[in-house]
């Protein structure tokens, strides 16, 4: 189909966004094992842990019981109850149940509150490196991504100074993710707080990606949802995937004001309706019952840190910052560039997959030129095997 054909068949907003980035080398990596190659496979940022049994159970339970029927677009009362009584358990937070909506998953929840919030030419603020599918969804809405660097000498450090001076008349809102995916950068709690604040003097709203938010490796969860008197201007988009290993359940939530929670609820009734009933059942169970599950996979995750930095220290070339959160490391690789016809990020991508058969994905995809996001969420042997292929391509460029 040629290029004036397909502009002819399909609507200008499909043409704003790319495949996602993360989705693609995942696609490329599953034909690789599908031929029988065995990888070190650090791509799709998913916990290598198994969702814990007492999770499974409840999903059993329910499927067992016939709870398999539809439910409020919004969720449950019983599961929206449980999500905002662990937020403000954990957080100090005073949401309502009618001021939560469970989701297909957080990116729906995202996706959603943009498409209710951002219009044409609104202008949201995005600090680099972003996580990919943050600058399509803004864009899918007609609004305009408003790009903040930070600085990787600064460990990605997001700071209120840096988001104020990106303020225009036409800011509609502002996107933060902590800790950060790709960097594992952790906003400090006074920024946060200074950013809602200074947000909310000036009717801008704050959009909060928390789905690392309890693997902070610095002792400190903090929440935007903690600053009750800033409730109106803040919207915190939840996940249960990583913090229970729930990936493939598909269970988000967000929390906000009432009147953004309906429209976000009126614009899911005509899209995906009702999360799996089910989930929602064992979504329950997730946020009310024990615990522990999150503080162990949390202690193996820094551990996972700190033996892939380990690793990277006895590659020469490569640096990469100290991430205090979720579970990726940033490596700077461009003292690289140039050597053995690699110019970029993406090209050592390409090289590390189909030479060193090593999964990874490149900074281009998260707004920087001169990195590479892994996820440790595997196993300590994969980070051992996957640091010695990385070593071994990287003397082969001289």
């Amino acid at each position: 189909m040629s290029t004036a054909t397909a502009s002819k068949i399909f609507a200008d907003r499909i043409g704003r966004i790319e495949v996602s980035a993360t989705m693609a080398i995942t696609a490329a990596a599953l034909k690789l094992k599908s031929e029988g190659i065995n990888l070190a496979d650090f791509g799709a940022g998913e916990p290598h842990f198994a969702t814990p049994r007492h999770i499974k159970d409840a999903a059993i339970d329910a499927i067992e019981k016939n709870f398999t029927r539809y439910t409020n677009v919004a969720g449950t009362p019983e599961v929206r109850k449980a999500i905002v009584d662990r937020h403000a358990t954990d957080f100090g937070s005073n949401y309502s149940p009618d001021e939560c909506v469970f989701t297909t998953g957080e990116k729906l929840a995202l996706f959603n509150a943009v498409q209710v919030l951002v219009d044409h030419g609104d202008e949201v603020i995005l600090p680099v490196p972003y996580w990919v599918s943050f600058k399509d969804i803004i864009q899918y809405a007609g609004g305009i991504p408003v790009y903040v660097e930070s600085k990787e000498e600064e460990n990605f450090r997001v700071t209120a100074k840096m988001i104020e001076a990106a303020i225009t008349p036409a800011t509609k809102a502002i996107i933060l993710n902590t800790p950060s995916n790709p960097s594992g950068a952790v906003m400090s709690a006074e920024d946060l707080e200074a950013i809602i604040r200074l947000a909310h003097s000036r009717g801008i709203y704050v959009l909060l990606d928390e789905c690392y938010v309890y693997l902070s490796f610095n002792g400190t969860l903090v929440s935007g949802g903690s600053f009750l008197d800033c409730k109106e201007h803040v919207i915190v988009l939840g996940s249960l995937s990583k913090t229970y290993a729930m990936t493939g359940w598909r269970a988000g939530f967000a929390l906000g004001p009432k009147p953004i929670i309906a429209a976000m609820s009126k614009l899911q009734s005509q899209s995906t309706s009702n999360t799996a009933t089910f989930v929602q059942k064992a979504s329950i169970t997730a946020v009310s019952g024990d615990q522990s599950c999150v503080l162990e996979m949390r202690a193996d995750y820094i551990k996972l840190r700190d033996q892939i930095l380990k690793g990277f220290e006895t590659i020469p070339g490569i640096t990469c910052t100290v991430p205090q959160g979720a579970f990726y490391v940033y490596p700077n690789v461009s003292k690289f560039f140039g050597r053995g016809g690699v110019k970029s990020a993406a090209d050592i991508v390409a090289e590390l997959l189909s030479k060193a058969h090593v999964v990874v994905v490149p900074g281009e995809a998260f707004g920087t030129t001169d990195h590479i996001r892994l996820s440790y969420a595997v196993s300590h042997d994969v980070v051992d095997e996957g640091v010695k292929r990385m070593r071994e391509y990287f003397a082969s460029l001289g």
